[in-house]
């Protein structure tokens, strides 16, 4: 297969975390089509395991949804942050605790087909309570709970936010897989 060529990037619109544009692209078989696509400043988002082996999920409304979600700590990158900084930065923001280091547990493209947003999802142990720093537009409801009831939410339909199903299932198949 040989990579299409972009032809033309017209830029549509600049938010403040998206920029759409229309690209005019070219294929191998000398067609060409205009795509849509949208970029995304970046994200990252945090499974955080207290001593006790609860998580912490923040309940909050989702525009795009039109509705309350319950997901793991998650938000964009501030310009010139990474994502594991930016991971450690929102647990502290929305759930007011704090982890001196994280690992990588997953990464991934949620809307590849015209998106280039992309989510590393990173494990925080050992954390310490410290303050919420929330957003002014944003209200959190901060829970602590069991994996195995966070698995049964996803495979029941009740949790529908992708990185936290990436996020609780990556950590979920890798404890299960210590415990062999």
């Amino acid at each position: 297969m040989t990579k299409p060529e972009c032809l033309e990037n017209k830029e549509i619109h600049k938010g403040k975390i998206l920029t759409f544009y229309k690209r005019k692209m070219k294929f191998a078989n000398g067609n060409t089509s205009d795509w849509d696509f949208v970029h995304h400043n970046g994200a990252a988002a945090v499974v955080a395991v207290d001593d006790d082996g609860k998580l912490f999920m923040v309940k909050q409304y989702r525009p795009g949804c039109d509705r309350f979600t319950l997901e793991i700590p998650a938000g964009c990158m501030n310009p010139g942050e990474d994502r594991k900084t930016s991971a450690m930065r929102e647990l502290e923001e929305e759930t007011g605790y704090r982890c001196e280091d994280a690992e990588l547990l997953n990464k991934y493209y949620p809307a590849s087909a015209y998106d280039d947003e992309y989510i590393e999802i990173y494990l925080a142990k050992g954390l310490t309570k410290t303050a919420q720093h929330l957003d002014p537009d944003e209200e959190v409801e901060v829970l602590r709970m069991d994996v195995e009831e966070l698995v049964d939410k996803i495979l029941v339909c009740e949790i529908s936010d992708g990185k936290t199903i990436a996020g609780i299932l990556t950590y979920y198949t890798r404890i299960k897989k210590q415990e062999v």
